[in-house]
C-alpha cells in the first residue's frame, strides 16, 4: 500500500503542531510542512474546515484539531500504546495537560495588569505545582515514560509542552520535577527528534 500524501498546515511556530511534527519525524514519514504567513491567515482561514489550524491534509482531504490528528497518526504508526488501556491513558494525560495549558493561555491573554498578576501568583503557587507534581509521580513510577514501556505520542506532547514551559519560566523551572525534565531530555535525545530539532525553523513559540 502506498504512503498517503500528507500536508500539515500551521503557522511558522511550534505551538499546537509541534507534537504532530515529532510523530512524523519519529516515524520517518515524509510530509509537507506548510507554514502560513500571519498576514495571509485572514484569507486562508476561510478555507479551513472550522477556521482553525493545525490542519492535516491526507491525499487532499482536510481535518483539524491537533490532538485528533496526533491520535490518528499515533494509531497508524504504533505510538498509541500497546493496547486500548494504554491508548486511553495517553488520551487522559494529554487532556489533563490540556487543562493546565488552558490556564496558562488565560494568563497570557489577560489584559488587566492587576488580574494578570493575581492569575500568575495563583498559577505559580497552586495550579502548576498541582499538575506537575501529579505528572512527576506518574512518570517517575513508570520508568521515565508517561504511559507503558515504550514511546507514545503522549511523551511527545509532554516534551514539547515542557520545552515551552522552560521558555516561559526559565531553564531552572523544571528542577523540582526531575522525572519530567528527564522525560523531556530523553525525547529530545532521540536521533530522529534531534535531527528534526536541529533543522526546524527557529521560532519563539
Amino acid at each position: 500500500m502506498s504512503q498517503p500524501n500528507y500536508k500539515l498546515i500551521y503557522f511558522n511556530a511550534r505551538g499546537r503542531a509541534e507534537h504532530i511534527r515529532f510523530i512524523f519525524a519519529y516515524a520517518g514519514i515524509e510530509y509537507q510542512d506548510e507554514r502560513i504567513p500571519r498576514e495571509k491567515w485572514p484569507e486562508l482561514k476561510k478555507r479551513m474546515p472550522f477556521g482553525i489550524v493545525p490542519v492535516l491534509e491526507i491525499d487532499g482531504r482536510r481535518v483539524d484539531q491537533s490532538n485528533a490528528i496526533a491520535r490518528y497518526l499515533a494509531n497508524k504508526y504504533g505510538l498509541a500504546g500497546k493496547d486500548e488501556w494504554e491508548a486511553m491513558q495517553c488520551d487522559a494525560l494529554v487532556d489533563a495537560l490540556g487543562d493546565l495549558k488552558q490556564v496558562l493561555w488565560q494568563l497570557r491573554t489577560e489584559q488587566d495588569p492587576i488580574k494578570k498578576e493575581e492569575r500568575k501568583a495563583k498559577l505559580m503557587r497552586e495550579t502548576i505545582p498541582y499538575y506537575l507534581s501529579k505528572f512527576e509521580k506518574i512518570v517517575s513510577e513508570n520508568n521515565g515514560l508517561s504511559v507503558g514501556s515504550g514511546i507514545t505520542w503522549c511523551d511527545f506532547v509532554f516534551a514539547v509542552s515542557l520545552e515551552n514551559f522552560e521558555a516561559i519560566f526559565g531553564k531552572s523551572s523544571l528542577d523540582y520535577y526531575p522525572a519530567m525534565k528527564s522525560l523531556k531530555n530523553r525525547i529530545y535525545a532521540l536521533p530522529s527528534i534531534a535531527e528534526w530539532v536541529a533543522r526546524r525553523p527557529h521560532t519563539e513559540s
